[in-house]
């Protein structure tokens, strides 16, 4: 009960001391909590979706999965009218709708611009029947009634200004028309962003599919009595043909939703946590240092109190008891924050497009838990070190002396185990960047990286008395007396320098890592670009969708054109000379996408395998498999015949675009696929006549802008595209790392605000001999500087090293030229350098305002 006492006394006592590593136990604990509790709103919300979406039992063609029908690369399959006939004359079967979905369509105003949600949501087109009520309302106006009229739901025409009577244009695989919108619907569930429009069943039909008694899926309701697993059952006896129907209930079809929407919401989740568990990391660094200047600064207390008979146990246990209180206080604050902070990143998403609505917020009961536990847990693991250290200091030693003393025998470990592990994290990074497979070197990069990383944290104390010295020759010499005090500061305690600059170490490594790897990227993708197409213009979906008949024939039209390639990927089993079969894709293309995509040849001739029943393969595949040109390869396409093609050409594997392409002609292919199988094209490139580049590319734009789901770029497009995609993912990655970085300027916050209470005498002696405030200002300014841009050295060497070995992998994949973005690592010194002015004005401010006599009696 003592020992309690006594950590209640201390831990209030110094409440302001705790203050900072209390907000970096909160900003770790919330960022942990808030994406744990976005992740779950976000799943129940599809969760509520799906079920109320959901029929009993549902019926579909087999064989076409929602991927393909998001794409739209062929006409979807359905099941003709006369099935929902025999369905619904089946035992248990109350009633059933038949339901007709386009999920590639695209949507637009009278203005072309897309309505469709920029987030990577779907774009629904669907027939407006009884199953369609149970999820949707009409809002106003009313359902669509003939083939001039369409509805579309309330959060779509809320964001696109869409209002009744206004008429919108349908993009469908059998062709464009356009309706008024006479009603607007609203989800009685949330819409987390997709985009839907509804039309009556026959326009529906005839519109959408281009069958008028045809239907996409059946949408069966049971009986009361019968349970959907029955009904499956007899609907599945019924209809027969296992390789024609697909049969699922409810329950199934849930599942498969939330298998669909699974990947990209977990994907999300773990990475949010990765960089939580970052700023996890960095806060350790700020509590092991608060901690330890509160057991330095409280040395003789803890010798009075072994002197009256407190054991080592005891004392250890007083700091960890402490430890324990700032653990609970600032994970139930990070609780609370993280709350708040899901529900900004709701707000956040619902202004990208996907909304995810509060009243749904969905905090399980594991959420709190697991923060507090976490907050807790790591709260004390990090104060065990200066714990254990407290108890270790003898009574006698702690009367004489104000602080501990150091341990020369630990630091001779600390010195050997450094080096050691950055000898082994080099190692790894070498033997990665010798790899002769990315999987393989993937590896050796993370063992490098990790073992590199805790290298230098456990080595920065040593490494503080030379890189300090070196920072401090360039950098504060110039500031006379004041400069060399903060530079001796800084060097005053090297564990205190080096745990305070490894916090910052941490977020900027990664923060110069990316960078070296995305400007790498950016390089190597427009080096490709200039060496390999020779097209001049490249037109692609950015929403992943192929490429409509009518926008292909469009380019076709355009006059300025040389040629238009189009590039068709298709599914097929190869059956190779050794009786060997394997599944692959195959490029199906125009001839003339030989000379928009310079692919080099290892051997035969690209143009050779354009050419009728030849085809080409790459060089690693030609390698695994034993095949050389002039082999016969056969080649059953899914979905049609089988063919004998023979191998005309290998080309290269060291490349960047189409890696591992295998090519054929769209005419080969069209000899054993129906029209009504054969995919459109995924990409389409052109070749303006000589001297018409500047019209043709014009004149794209405006034969194109009806179909706004495409971009008609250039090749100096294309590189901006690309620049501008690494760009964005690397502004969300250093975000994200800004956690990390904030609760590292709280570290630098508080050891310098520790700081100035431990030398509060010292202070008052400097003013009385004649220390301006300006001057001690600026001694602790100058200091807390020093120590940024000490972890910004280690930092952006350490990222630069990771990032050139990185990119020596992604050069086994084709981008092989590194880059260095000196600027941003200028940058990265800058900021660093600003950090440390902004994380001293508070302690400097403080000791400025110290009374002189009072600061000199200070015991």
């Amino acid at each position: 009960m003592t020992v309690f006492k006594t950590s209640m006394r201390n831990f209030f006592a110094h409440k302001g001391r705790m203050a900072l590593s209390a907000i970096a136990v909160m900003l770790s604990v919330a960022f942990v909590c808030g994406t744990l509790v976005f992740s779950d709103t976000a799943t129940s919300t599809f969760d509520r979706l799906f079920n109320s979406t959901s029929a009993d039992v549902q019926v579909s063609p087999a064989g076409q999965n929602a991927e393909e029908q998001a794409e739209g690369d062929k006409p979807q399959r359905t099941l003709p009218a006369a099935d929902l006939e025999k369905v619904a004359g089946i035992k248990g079967v109350k009633s059933v709708e038949g339901d007709v979905v386009d999920a590639s369509v695209t949507v637009a105003n009278s203005d072309n611009d897309n309505l469709g949600s920029t987030t990577g949501a779907p774009t629904i087109a669907t027939n407006w029947d009884r199953a369609e009520r149970k999820s949707v309302a009409i809002a106003s106006g009313n359902a669509p009634r003939g083939p001039d009229q369409v509805m579309i739901d309330k959060d779509a025409a809320d964001k696109h200004d869409v209002q009744l009577g206004d008429t919108i244009r349908t993009i469908a695989g059998p062709g464009s028309f356009t309706a008024k919108v006479v009603g607007i619907a609203e989800f009685k569930a949330t819409n987390p962003g997709a985009t839907v429009v509804y039309f009556d069943t026959a326009t529906a039909q005839a519109k959408l599919l281009g069958k008028p008694d045809a239907y996409s899926t059946l949408m069966v309701t049971a009986e009361p009595g019968f349970t959907n697993e029955l009904l499956k059952k007899n609907v599945a006896a019924e209809l027969g043909g296992a390789g024609t129907y697909k049969v699922l209930t409810k329950a199934q079809v849930i599942e498969e939703g939330k298998n669909d929407v699974g990947g990209f919401l977990d994907v999300m989740k773990y990475a949010m946590l990765g960089f939580a568990g970052i700023a996890v990391l960095v806060g350790i660094f700020l509590i092991v240092n608060t901690f330890s200047m509160l057991v330095a600064q409280r040395t003789r207390e803890i010798g009075l109190l072994r002197a009256l008979g407190s054991s080592r146990k005891q004392i250890n246990r007083s700091v960890l008891t402490e430890a324990l209180l700032l653990g609970v206080t600032g994970s139930v604050l990070g609780v609370g924050a993280g709350i708040g902070i899901a529900i900004g990143l709701m707000k956040l998403m619902s202004s990208a497009g996907m909304n995810l609505s509060t009243a749904d917020l969905t905090i399980k009961t594991t959420t709190p838990v697991i923060g507090v536990v976490l907050g807790v847990v790591v709260t004390v693991i990090a104060a065990y070190l200066p714990a254990r250290r407290a108890a270790k200091v003898s009574p006698m030693a702690a009367l004489r002396d104000a602080g501990t003393p150091g341990d020369r025998k630990a630091g001779a470990v600390r010195t050997v185990l450094g080096l050691l592990l950055i000898a082994g994290g080099a190692a790894g990074l070498w033997q990665a960047s010798q790899a002769d497979k990315a999987a393989d070197g993937s590896m050796f990069l993370a063992g490098g990286v990790l073992l590199s990383l805790l290298g230098f944290i456990v080595f920065g104390p040593v490494l503080a008395g030379v890189v300090v010295r070196i920072i401090s020759a360039g950098v504060l010499r110039v500031f006379g007396p004041v400069g060399r005090m903060a530079e001796r500061n800084a060097l005053r305690n090297p564990r205190r320098t080096g745990a305070t600059a490894s916090a910052l170490m941490i977020g900027l490594a990664l923060v110069a890592c990316l960078s070296v790897v995305g400007s790498s990227m950016v390089a190597s993708a427009t080096d490709e670009l200039d060496k390999s197409v020779g097209a001049d213009f490249i037109v692609q979906s950015n929403m992943g969708k192929a490429i409509h008949p009518e926008a292909a024939q469009a380019m076709k039209d355009v006059p300025q054109l040389a040629h238009v390639s189009e590039v068709k990927i298709l599914e097929a089993d190869l059956k190779l000379p050794s009786g060997k079969k394997v599944g692959t894709d195959v490029n199906a293309a125009s001839p003339t996408y030989a000379d928009d995509l310079r692919v080099e040849t290892v051997a035969g001739s690209l143009k050779a395998a354009y050419g009728t029943n030849a085809m080409s393969v790459d060089q690693n595949f030609a390698k695994k498999h034993g095949v050389k040109v002039g082999d016969s390869i056969e080649v059953s396409f899914k979905d049609g015949r089988t063919g004998t093609l023979k191998l005309a050409a290998i080309t290269s594997s060291d490349v960047a675009l189409d890696k591992g392409a295998k090519y054929l002609s769209v005419a080969t292919a069209a000899r054993y696929l129906p029209a009504a199988e054969m995919r459109t094209s995924e990409m389409i490139t052109a070749k303006a006549k000589e001297g018409q580049a500047d019209a043709a590319y014009a004149a794209l734009k405006k034969d194109l802008k009806p179909y706004p789901q495409y971009e008609v770029r250039d090749q100096a497009d294309y590189k901006q595209q690309l620049k501008d995609q690494v760009g964005q993912m690397l502004n969300l990655v250093n975000g994200l790392l800004a956690l990390a970085i904030i609760v590292a300027v709280l570290g630098v916050v508080n050891t310098l605000a520790l700081s100035v209470v431990e030398r509060t005498r010292e202070i008052g002696l400097m003013r009385a001999i004649g220390l301006s405030r300006r001057q001690l200002r600026r001694m602790i300014r100058l200091e807390s500087v020093v120590i940024a841009i000490f972890g910004a050295v280690l930092g952006v060497g350490l990222g630069m090293a990771w990032g050139a070995t990185a990119q020596q992998l992604l050069a086994l994949e084709g981008l092989k030229v590194l880059d260095i973005p000196w600027p941003t690592i200028a940058w990265v010194f800058a900021g660093s350098a600003l950090v440390g002015i902004l994380a001293a004005l508070f302690p400097a401010f403080r000791a400025g305002r110290m009374n002189v006599l009072n600061a000199i009696a200070t015991e």
